[in-house]
């Protein structure tokens, strides 16, 4: 017995498997929202994968190597949202939301195809975000199609999860746990069943099921701004402040349809005296998107009174919030279009398009998708896999979220026999990096079989209402 443990002992000393050279191979680099040197890599995929010989993409693969010397051979790989949002642009999350699961495991973020250092799809020129109305929003997107180099049809899930397969192989990893945000839950749960034996467990925040169609979210949406109102009207502060809420809202909406709301105001990003007529579009979306969090729902109020008394300074400055964080944006919008138009719109019937709109303050989204989606000749998709996904799962939703409820979540879980749902009362859309959270991601990564204790997220609370241009009242 002596001998033979001796024996063992001496082939692990010499023994280094392929998975520990993974984090030291590459070369160092440094990205926005990482203080310390990180290791980048590149790896060699066909833009066809039926043609594997055929033209090559290079998809950029960051690494932030575990602090522990011996880590854990499995590695957390990161799936971004959008579709259309890098890895790379979330790499600033290994101080908050990975900073736990960084101690054992390797953390491993993918920019998709078409994404961030992965051959970003680009629009020139003006954003086609900042059109006024549909007519120059696809316009824009028509002159955008005109500058691509690579047909959209080769930028889907299904080849991206293709992808993450060659990443794994490039890198020398066997099993890995998947990390997966809003979309990324989608290519999350592809990748698991396409490739089932390459996984060891998955993390689902946000999570879209594969019946989920992205542009129908204006059920989800009124749900949410509904929620606002119900909690302004129960927060005595609010609701002195802002008797009638829901009234003023509905008044705002009906002139805007209109055509009565005219801005002036300074360009956010070029100072420029500018004036343009609000569309529903614009309007829409500053509310549809301010409600992803409840640090931006909590402002709704305050920004829908302020509008309702004429001043739609604080209204226009959230509507570019987003924008200004990037000149170019996070997202590539000819890779959400490409997903979307050749994996939902084929699904999106008349008749879901209609019961999702319907009492919805958000009309019209789905249609102006769709009318992008003829432009750029994408045909529909492949079913993608079915079957249940056998590895453990961790799916997080947050009660508030506005495009994936909790409901979304439930529904994916019918296929994963090992899958635990938490619920955050008091979170939106995006649920890893809140409290404990990230306590929890480490517990599950760590013993994936086991039940994670979900009370500590009960302590998350919804920030107060801003009543006022300071802000919250004490």
């Amino acid at each position: 017995m002596k001998l033979r443990i001796s024996w063992a002992l001496l082939v692990l000393m010499f023994y280094v498997p392929a998975w520990v050279h993974a984090a030291s191979s590459g070369r160092e680099c440094h990205l926005p929202g990482s203080k310390e040197p990180l290791r980048c890599h590149s790896v060699a995929v066909p833009l066809d994968p039926q043609r594997p010989t055929g033209t090559q993409l290079k998809i950029h693969v960051t690494v932030a190597p575990a602090f522990r010397q011996v880590a854990s051979p499995d590695p957390l790989f990161v799936l971004a949202g959008g579709p259309g949002e890098a890895g790379s642009n979330v790499v600033a999350t290994l101080g908050t939301m990975f900073q736990r699961v960084r101690a054992t495991r390797d953390i491993v973020f993918i920019d998709q195809r078409g994404t961030g250092l992965s051959g970003k799809l680009r629009c020139p020129g003006d954003p086609v975000d900042e059109a006024a109305n549909e007519a120059e929003m696809q316009a824009a997107f028509a002159r955008c199609l005109g500058t691509l180099v690579h047909p959209l049809k080769f930028y889907s899930t299904a080849n991206a999860a293709h992808d993450i397969e060659r990443v794994r192989l490039a890198l020398g990893y066997g099993k890995v746990n998947l990390f997966g945000g809003s979309y990324g839950t989608r290519l999350g749960q592809h990748y698991a069943r396409s490739y089932p034996g390459s996984v060891r467990s998955l993390v689902l925040d946000g999570v879209a099921p594969p019946e989920r169609v992205i542009p129908a979210s204006a059920t989800y949406s009124q749900r949410a701004l509904d929620s606002v109102f119900e909690r302004c009207a129960a927060d005595r502060a609010c609701a002195r402040a802002f008797p009638a809420l829901r009234t003023e809202f509905d008044a705002l909406l009906a002139r805007v349809n209109a055509g009565a709301v005219t801005l002036d105001f300074a360009h956010p990003r070029t100072a420029q005296a500018t004036r343009v007529p609000l569309s529903n579009m614009r309007f829409a979306y500053t509310i549809h998107n301010s409600l992803y969090a409840p640090q931006t729902s909590q402002r709704l109020p305050y920004l829908i009174h302020s509008a309702y008394q004429g001043n739609w300074g604080p209204f226009v400055a959230r509507g570019f919030t987003g924008a200004d964080l990037s000149p170019e944006g996070y997202l590539a919008l000819p890779l959400y279009v490409a997903v979307v138009c050749a994996e939902d719109v084929p699904r999106l019937t008349p008749a879901l398009r209609a019961s999702d709109e319907a009492g919805s303050f958000l009309r019209g989204h789905a249609e102006r998708i769709a009318a992008l989606c003829k432009l750029t000749g994408v045909a529909a998709a492949a079913a993608p896999p079915g079957g249940p996904i056998a590895a453990p799962a961790l799916l997080l939703s947050g009660a508030l979220d506005p495009v994936t409820p909790p409901s979304g979540a439930a529904s994916a879980a019918k296929a994963m026999p090992k899958a635990q749902q938490l619920v955050v009362r008091a979170a939106g859309h995006g649920v890893a990096a809140l409290g404990c959270a990230p306590r929890l991601l480490r517990a599950f990564l760590d013993r994936p079989e086991q039940a994670v204790d979900q009370r500590c997220l009960e302590e998350i609370a919804i920030p107060p209402f801003q009543l006022g241009h300071a802000g919250t009242h004490p």
